[in-house]
């Protein structure tokens, strides 16, 4: 009997659909049909090679079962999935085109991109469209070819690109999905045939990944976790701050890589800040995904939901206050269940896990500081460095304070969203390498230099 993985829906904890599985010959034969369709994609001329990625697009939409996310946030993952998609459909041309030398007699001088060949791309649950397509997008585009593995949560997403793609007309062979298990996922990543892989995940298969490519001298890029910092300072509007610091907690549950987890907050604004904060967080709908009132959903599993509260008590225990009333949301937010109410914590510090390790739910810690030297100190005392926000008017105070900032993006008066025109990346624990922006090609590409002496 073929084995499957059951998707459990996090809202109602029943089974939504069950997803077969392939064993490791089956995967292996998938790297090598993408192997075989690599040396005619990579001759395919860049337009046609536009014109179909962007079919793709065209032919594409679905999600809310799978992981409990209100309606309205899906319908938002889509429309970032657009963008993403066709900003680096606009763009290939540019980021893929020769760049010659200066001129020098007798000689043609230049540098090309080359495709690498195979690339698997290893996706999250949490966005798995908007994760995806920055991989799969410059990969194809650049003269590669795909194989995809999903997150098992959202084994069936994987199958929506498929059936996009050949609609679109893709040749066969050039993007496949991986519907495996760990150990199979395994066994493709170590197969010489695999020139590069991306994966986007925990800092945890993160290094599951890099130990099992170890031997291979392939290109290896990692998104991985966050606890992003946001810092309020003394000018800054404390209600408007608080409104859109919320949201880019509380988003998606709080399901966000680049979700904002802490924020330190001037003295002076502080008690507003908190104020604001905690009315806004209390007025979350929590509830059925499909209800088009929800705007806050469960987290994916009671596993998960287990973990945040444990967070959240550990901080209480050490001193910690719960700004937002848990009874309001009593009737939803039940024990043994996937969700969980949104709380706001104050008096909390870096002995607490809530301001340490990511929590990955609808959660935030508020801290009080003093001067923005003390702010840029406990922003960087993290082990993670995704994404930062500054919220202040001062936009030349902002340059100064971001330049000190450890992460792979600073944001000023906004958070928690990916512009594709910016190299998406982070350092320390929050992974290596780029998608997005015509650096994200470089990634799924190698330079070639052509040295013609022409007499």
């Amino acid at each position: 009997m073929a084995a499957s993985f059951a998707i459990v829906s996090p809202a109602t904890g029943a089974i939504v659909t069950t997803h077969p599985l392939i064993d490791e010959s089956e995967a292996l034969v998938r790297v090598q049909t993408a192997k075989t369709a690599s040396k005619e994609w990579r001759r395919t001329s860049i337009d046609e090679r536009i014109r179909t990625v962007a079919a793709f697009v065209e032919h594409f939409r679905e999600l809310a079962s799978l992981i409990g996310r209100p309606v309205e946030h899906c319908r938002n993952e889509i429309k970032g999935f657009e963008e993403r998609a066709r900003y680096l459909l606009a763009i290939t041309k540019e980021s893929l085109a020769d760049k010659p030398l200066p001129e020098k007699d007798n000689f043609n001088r230049f540098i090309r991109r080359d495709p690498l060949g195979v690339v698997v791309i290893i996706a999250a649950w949490n966005y798995p469209y908007l994760v995806s397509v920055n991989g799969v997008v410059p990969a194809l585009l650049a003269g590669n070819t795909v194989l995809l593995k999903q997150a098992p949560q959202t084994f069936p997403c994987a199958d929506r690109f498929a059936i996009a793609f050949a609609k679109a007309g893709l040749p066969a062979g050039v993007f496949q999905v991986l519907p495996v298990d760990h150990e199979v996922a395994a066994a493709v990543l170590r197969d010489p045939r695999v020139d590069h892989v991306h994966f986007t995940g925990s800092v945890r298969g993160g290094r599951e990944v890099s130990k099992t490519v170890a031997d291979k001298f392939m290109g290896l890029g990692l998104e991985l976790g966050g606890k992003d910092p946001a810092y309020v300072r003394a000018d800054a509007d404390p209600k408007h701050a608080a409104e859109n610091l919320i949201d880019g907690a509380m988003y998606n549950s709080g399901q966000s890589c680049c979700g904002v987890e802490r924020v330190y907050v001037h003295a002076s604004v502080y008690d507003a800040f908190i104020r604001h904060a905690a009315d806004t967080a209390g007025q979350y709908n929590l509830g059925d995904p499909f209800d088009e009132k929800t705007n806050l959903g469960p987290v994916v599993n009671v596993a998960a939901a287990n973990a945040i509260r444990a967070q959240v008590e550990e901080a209480v225990s050490k001193g910690a206050t719960k700004l937002v009333d848990e009874a309001a949301f009593a009737n939803v937010a039940k024990p043994g269940t996937a969700f969980v109410a949104p709380q706001v914590l104050i008096n909390v510090d870096h002995s607490m896990k809530v301001m340490t390790e990511e929590t990955f739910g609808p959660i935030v810690g508020v801290m009080k500081v003093n001067s923005d030297e003390e702010a840029i100190q406990l922003m960087n005392d993290s082990q993670y460095g995704l994404t930062a926000s500054i919220w202040t008017k001062d936009a030349d105070a902002a340059y100064k304070i971001g330049n000190e900032l450890e992460c792979g993006t600073v944001f000023l008066n906004r958070c928690d969203y990916l512009d594709p025109a910016l190299p998406w990346g982070g350092v320390k624990d929050s992974g290596r390498g780029v998608t997005l922006s015509s650096l994200g090609f470089d990634a799924v590409t190698r330079p070639k230099a052509f040295h013609f002496r022409l007499k």
